[in-house]
């Protein structure tokens, strides 16, 4: 299993959030593409691990990795987050770990430091095994996290109004309740007024939307879906912005739970990466109070 201590930010840096950009207006230009957040001046006295000096040059290059409420705090983490990255690699130079960088799924280079701390952790940090008793307590603590999503399989008719005129909406509304009142609840009518009438690309099959989840429409068509009967077309269309919809409900697919042994790997996967979490922040903490640490709480952010 791979993984990272993600409070100090371990592995490829590819991985890190990505930095907080302010365009130019909010930052009192106007001339054009994003600028970084630049961090202010440190507001705290130097960080030092067993006397080797965190440079403020690096802590202002990691803080654009550690989204926060304000500057002062972005650069807190980072300060904490190369506090933390020295005091492992400094551990493993005591231990005499050594390891061949490797390489990602896209054939990326691991950093050395990123390796060498991989297999320091690798080495003394070992997560508790999740047995199935474990494994099916959270399952069944949490058995509404196993299902498969509801789906509606459905069809619509759009009519866009021509023009943005409240008159325009009105005459696309009144074209659009003809055509309900022609197709009525017949899935064979709904299919071919879509086809003659419908701007959307879906007119090609019947008006078709196939199988859908919630949230992959746009909250007045997902609302107006919600409350129709299978088998029945909507007798009011429904307003969104890009036309009117005419809407038809073929069937409800209702969610079902997944069985146990189907997901039971997955949850003892995540509960297994949970339990890595736990032991290498404990790991961390008890190096930062083995050694001389200055200028920085490291267990505080773990």
């Amino acid at each position: 299993m791979s993984r990272r201590l993600d409070v100090i930010n371990l592995g490829d840096p590819a991985q890190r959030p990505e930095p907080k950009m302010m365009s130019s207006c909010e930052t009192g230009g106007c001339s054009g593409g994003p600028e970084p957040l630049l961090p202010p001046p440190p507001t705290f006295g130097e960080v030092r691990i067993n006397g080797v000096e965190i440079p403020p040059e690096a802590i202002a290059q990691e803080i654009q990795h550690h989204p926060a409420p304000d500057a002062e705090a972005a650069w807190v983490e980072a300060a904490r987050a190369l506090a933390v990255r020295e005091l492992l690699l400094q551990e493993a130079k005591r231990l005499g770990v050594i390891a061949e960088p490797g390489t990602d799924e896209i054939d990326r280079s691991e950093v050395e430091d990123d390796a060498t701390i991989r297999a320091l952790l690798e080495e003394e940090v070992v997560p508790a095994e999740p047995g199935d008793s474990e494994c099916l307590r959270y399952y069944e603590a949490n058995e509404d996290r196993f299902r498969t999503p509801e789906l509606f399989e459905a069809a619509h008719i759009l009519i866009e109004p021509e023009g943005n005129s409240e008159q325009a909406w009105e005459t696309a509304l009144e074209r659009a309740r003809g055509i309900v009142g022609q197709v009525g609840d017949s899935p064979e009518a709904f299919a071919g007024a879509a086809r003659v009438n419908s701007s959307c690309p879906s007119a090609q099959q019947d008006g078709s939307l196939g199988q859908i989840r919630r949230g992959e429409l746009v909250p007045e068509v997902q609302a107006g879906l919600e409350a129709l009967a299978e088998g029945t077309t909507a007798r009011e269309p429904v307003r969104s912005r890009f036309g009117w919809h005419i809407l038809r409900l073929h069937r409800r697919i209702e969610g079902r739970t997944i069985p146990f042994d189907v997901v039971r790997e997955r949850i003892a996967d995540m509960l297994e990466a949970r339990s890595w979490s736990v032991e290498a922040a404990r790991y961390v903490a008890s190096l930062a109070a083995r050694n001389r640490v200055e200028g920085v709480l490291i267990a505080e952010g773990l």
